[in-house]
């Protein structure tokens, strides 16, 4: 009998557009033949589950089971896509957990580690990762122009501590614009980061490993001509993404030893992607972490793997069965 897997979209955050489209992309890349696939929806008051014909039945949040043709079904498998709270912040993770569920992703710990870029960074920077310097503010602190350019200079990003997909996230190249772009950050979330730019090469790198092997995927180089990598350039193709990076063969490893030693740092698990900004001095600065990246057939992860010569499809398997292994 095949085994039931759930795609897990949705979140309570501005990246549920990115979600839903990553789980499209999933369904796309896992097995049909090995697997039955349902796509979850996950948000506020709302877990339910498309069935094959296009019904959507609730979930029942006791053992995240539900009801098709009368009969009670359970999955044996989740794999998050969610990007953003409660999928890649740690609580869906401690959820599956508490009702053993097997999933594709990193654990709560270092789900809620990651998803916090200032406290992910900083914990990293105590095991010599390279980070940009940074302000952190809750929400209701207060930083002046003149704290922000004296510590950090000009220009800085300013971002939310805890989203993606450039959700609220501007360059500050003149300091009249420090405190609207802080405002505009609080509006995504209710902590901010204002960090040091530096100029160099954009290159992310994604990472996986199973008991059996371990894949340190092409990296690929990020070239935009807007200001920064922003939601157009990621989603709207405003952007040249180029794999291989045209980076040196020295380079390329330096990267991907990295990303292998902050994975193991993490105790990550499943597909990570880590995003690095090159300066002139070739050594590599951490940009952010992410447990849940993007899986829409134009991510950077398919991208990658077709530049490694693998099958998304293999690899998806690879995933889920390292998960599996021993619960029949």
């Amino acid at each position: 009998m095949k085994k039931k897997i759930a795609i897990i979209a949705g979140g309570d955050s501005s990246e549920i557009v990115i979600s839903l489209k990553s789980a499209e992309g999933l369904y796309s890349f896992i097995d049909k033949d090995k697997y039955d696939l349902y796509i979850a929806t996950i948000k506020k008051g709302e877990w339910n589950v498309r069935l094959a014909d296009g019904e959507q039945v609730p979930i029942d949040k006791n053992d995240f089971s539900f009801l098709e043709k009368g009969q009670k079904q359970h999955f044996d498998f989740a794999y998050i896509t969610i990007h953003g709270t409660p999928g890649e912040d740690g609580r869906l993770q401690a959820y599956f957990d508490m009702i053993d569920m097997p999933y594709s992703s990193c654990g709560m710990l270092a789900s809620t580690i990651t998803f916090n870029k200032f406290v992910c960074n900083q914990y990293l920077h105590n095991f010599g990762v390279k980070i940009a310097k940074s302000i952190h503010l809750f929400k209701g602190q207060e930083v002046s122009n003149e704290e922000v350019v004296q510590r950090l200079g000009l220009p800085v990003f300013v971002k939310p501590n805890d989203g993606g997909s450039s959700f609220g996230v501007t360059k500050v190249k003149n300091e009249s614009d420090i405190q609207p772009a802080i405002e505009k950050a609080f509006k995504e979330g209710k902590e901010v980061v204002i960090e040091s730019f530096i100029s160099g090469t954009e290159v992310t790198c994604g990472c996986y490993k199973t008991d059996k092997v371990t894949r340190l995927l092409p990296i690929t180089e990020v070239v935009t001509e807007n200001e920064f990598f922003d939601f157009d350039a990621k989603y709207n193709g405003q952007v040249k993404e180029i794999t291989p990076a045209r980076i040196s063969q020295e380079l390329t490893e330096k990267v991907q030893s990295e990303t292998s030693r902050i994975y193991d740092i993490l105790g990550a698990k499943g597909l990570i992607r880590v995003d690095y900004i090159i300066p002139e001095d070739g050594e590599p600065v951490l940009l952010e972490i992410y447990t849940t990246p993007g899986m829409t057939a134009t991510s950077f992860i398919p991208q990658q793997v077709r530049a490694a010569g693998l099958d998304i499809k293999d690899v998806m398997t690879e995933i889920i069965e390292n998960e599996l292994k021993g619960r029949d």
